[in-house]
């Protein structure tokens, strides 16, 4: 059986941005099952007693949510980037199984992370959308491996703008930022020189 996640963000002990990953997770349901009943997380999330920090709740789900687990989270530093070959990858739900992006991972050499590339354009990392700032605008892949929920919001309120990025023109940008549900816009930085 297919099983899927929904990495949401809990802060002050609130779910963050729940609509978005509502659309998605009941888009992929019926995509894999059918014409199924819409559920809405708010119905399963019960936020924890918590010191205030960030949590990281993990929805593991098929037709039905299987399971809900919170864990603390921490922000994993990345200080450098290795390009990686991974055309054959697709990640274009949010499967459980992650054994493609962690054999890819794998292959990072002394690098924090890996920036996947598929027929030449950049795509994301092992964790995370990516923008690349020009000096004027950032940019975010318009074929990433996984479609998330803070690169659409971001989009949406035009903070992003989707194109084509080849490897050959990372020199043509000054940053490079990460993102995903957990990890805020901006919170993630580090210059195009550090990846390699």
């Amino acid at each position: 059986m297919c099983r899927f996640i929904e990495t949401i963000c809990l802060e002050a002990g609130e779910a963050r941005h729940l609509s978005r990953h509502d659309f998605r997770m009941n888009a992929t349901r019926k995509e894999f099952f059918g014409n199924v009943p819409d559920v809405q997380l708010k119905d399963y999330i019960v936020p924890p007693q918590t010191d205030g920090g960030r949590i990281r709740c993990r929805v593991t789900y098929a037709q039905d949510i299987l399971d809900i687990e919170y864990f603390p989270y921490r922000i994993r530093p990345v200080h450098t980037l290795k390009l990686i070959e991974g055309s054959t990858a697709d990640y274009r739900y949010k499967y459980a199984d992650r054994s493609t992006l962690d054999s890819l991972f794998a292959q990072r050499g002394k690098a924090d992370d890996i920036l996947i590339v598929r027929n030449g354009l950049l795509t994301d990392t092992s964790i995370a959308n990516i923008a690349l700032w020009d000096g004027l605008h950032w940019y975010t892949p318009a074929h990433p491996l996984l479609k998330g929920t803070h690169r659409a919001r971001l989009l949406d309120e035009g903070i992003l703008t989707e194109r084509d990025i080849p490897v050959e023109e990372i020199k043509q940008y000054q940053k490079i930022c990460l993102f995903n549900a957990m990890l805020h816009f901006g919170e993630m930085e580090l210059p195009c020189t550090q990846i390699e």
